[in-house]
């Protein structure tokens, strides 16, 4: 989506700052508690959208839909109502992202070997020159009984696993410590 015509966004303020005094509240911009909300012009239509942004990012948290006004032509006022629900949902965007992320790089699974349950986790470090992983075995009192490094793009299963835990946990692939 494309902008024209749209408000520039505040300045970061300071933290000391009345947050009250800072605030903004305009029919296309609204800044409060370190959101801002804009309503743009969506060049793809002849309708408009309304960007979050969080204080300090430089891309949106959230671009959605905005309501035409009565005169068919412009688009509805912000209000605090529609501000606080804006907030809501780029937070809620926000955290479902940061649940992914960490999901990508920590992975466990239990599986079932020499009579025992373990727990295997897989803890990947994204490095942008030397990224790599850990692959740790946890039994079933706690303790962790193996830890070694291992690629970043290791494949974690639970045929491997127990490969890994029958073989006496030795090191797997190059990427050994």
């Amino acid at each position: 989506m494309q902008s024209t015509d749209s408000p520039t966004l505040p300045e970061p303020t300071d933290a000391t700052q009345d947050s009250a005094a800072a605030a903004i509240r305009e029919d296309r911009l609204w800044y409060d508690n370190g959101w801002t909300a804009r309503v743009i012009k969506n060049e793809d239509d002849d309708g408009w959208a309304v960007e979050m942004f969080k204080d300090g990012e430089t891309e949106p948290a959230l671009v959605g839909p905005w309501t035409m006004g009565r005169d068919k032509k412009n688009p509805k006022p912000l209000d605090q109502t529609a501000f606080n629900t804006l907030v809501k949902t780029a937070t809620e965007v926000l955290q479902r992202h940061a649940q992914q992320a960490h999901a990508a790089l920590h992975k466990r699974l239990t599986v079932f070997a020499l009579e025992r349950q373990w727990e295997i986790r897989l803890d990947i470090t994204p490095d942008e020159y030397e990224p790599f992983a850990t692959l740790s075995a946890i039994d079933d009192e706690g303790e962790e009984v193996a830890r070694v490094r291992v690629r970043p793009d290791f494949r974690l299963t639970n045929a491997g696993a127990a490969g890994w835990i029958a073989g006496g946990f030795p090191r797997l692939g190059r990427d050994e410590d």
